[in-house]
């Protein structure tokens, strides 16, 4: 929709809202832009520029949902705090050393049990790469964050909090094609889009706690995991095939 600011207005367009661009036109164009570029020329989506930390389309890293292979391993990434706290649950095929984004969750201004509950509603027995720093974080009650969540049941461990060599890697992944993310997962896809830069070449702290999330768990891919067989009775049960969560 139009933006109006008194005689002013923005309208986002792209190649399909324009007849006179033949479908050979638009691949011709495609072809011709960089690839950085063509998600803003194509689509109309704004682009970033030279201050985009992960200059890379969406529409290279962007899958459709699909059911997790019971052998891939998974685990999540884990930033806390009382505005907002963010989670992002990987997959990880160790084959083709691809790692899939399929789960996030989303929630600021509330205790850390209702964030427990959700971030073990995805599976209790997975473990996560927590923000070292909530060793040393407050929150209303006071507790250390990490402690807190501890207690609650949550299975974390240290991130490796190496920020530029995180966001080397998380890039490294993104140009080479081993790191997707789900289509379901638009919170994640919102900060993507924005992550950035300022002139000065710092990095701009605001609506990143995904983008965090995502770094921790990429640069400690050690807490991922499969999901431990179930015995009952004296019988190991496989697990099954595939499933998304829990």
């Amino acid at each position: 929709m139009p933006r109006i600011t008194d005689s002013k207005y923005l309208v986002m367009a792209g190649w399909d809202d324009v007849p006179h661009l033949t479908e050979q036109a638009k691949i011709d164009l495609l072809a011709a832009t960089p690839p950085y570029l063509r998600d803003a020329r194509s689509k109309g989506i704004p682009a970033l520029g030279s201050g985009a930390i992960y200059p890379v389309p969406e529409t290279d890293i962007v899958i459709d949902d699909f059911a997790i292979p019971a052998h891939y391993r998974r685990g999540f990434g884990f930033d806390v705090g009382w505005h907002k706290t963010a989670a992002i649950w990987g997959a990880h095929d160790q084959e083709a050393d691809v790692l899939y984004l399929y789960s996030e969750y989303y929630r600021g201004q509330a205790e850390p049990s209702s964030h427990a509950q959700a971030v073990q509603a995805r599976g209790k027995w997975m473990r996560g790469a927590i923000d070292p720093a909530s060793r040393g974080r407050s929150q209303l009650d006071g507790k250390k964050l990490f402690e807190s969540y501890q207690s609650l049941g949550v299975n974390l461990q240290n991130a490796k909090n190496a920020r530029e060599a995180g966001l080397f890697e998380v890039l490294t992944r993104l140009t080479t094609g081993r790191l997707k993310i789900f289509r379901s997962l638009q919170n994640t896809l919102s900060e993507y889009r924005i992550y950035r830069r300022d002139e000065k070449g710092a990095i701009v702290k605001s609506n990143d706690h995904l983008m965090d999330a995502l770094r921790y768990l990429v640069m400690t891919m050690g807490v991922m995991r499969t999901k431990p067989a179930v015995k009952s009775r004296g019988v190991r049960n496989v697990a099954p095939q595939n499933w998304m969560s829990g």
